[in-house]
């Protein structure tokens, strides 16, 4: 026996009662705010360990990069699908973000990590164009501030070797 799909409604309801039509749902907020603790709390750990345990947290930084780069790039997936007609060239650029940052992941993490952390201004940027399309603007400023930060640590962490 199989349950029939849910509405529309009941996917796009909010998470929470603070929701406010066309901005982001708070628990939403909160948890791109929580995704962006790894990146700080391995930037931070690399100022502490010493020896090969940098390596290894440069290691856990990059994998973490790679499946965020690889969440961002599902994002377009997602917004390429609801589309009517598809769009051809989101389909590519998702599929472009997560081939670099796999071949990424395969390199030392210093070099790696250069090239997640402009993935994801690239990912940024690619936002700004297709966001607004999809009635998405209103996250434009706090992916804004999610990618600043994420790269950013990437950046630092590229510096430590």
């Amino acid at each position: 026996m199989s349950l029939p799909p849910p509405s529309p409604d009941v996917l796009l309801a909010p998470a929470s009662e603070g929701w406010v039509p066309g901005q982001p749902d708070p628990q939403w907020i909160k948890l791109m705010h929580i995704g962006l603790a790894p990146f700080v709390l391995c930037v931070l750990l690399l100022f502490i360990v010493r020896g090969e345990a940098i390596l290894a947290v440069e290691h856990l930084l990059a994998i973490y990069a790679a499946v965020t780069v690889s969440f961002l790039g599902g994002i377009h997936w997602g917004l390429g699908m609801h589309s009517t007609p598809p769009q051809r060239k989101i389909f590519v650029r998702s599929a472009i973000l997560v081939a670099v940052t796999w071949i990424a992941g395969l390199m030392p993490p210093h070099a790696g990590l250069v090239i997640q952390g402009v993935l994801f201004i690239a990912s940024y940027m690619i936002d700004r164009k297709v966001y607004p399309a999809h009635g998405l603007s209103a996250w434009l400023m706090l992916r804004f501030r999610w990618t600043a930060i994420s790269s950013l640590c990437c950046f630092l962490a590229a510096a430590q070797i």
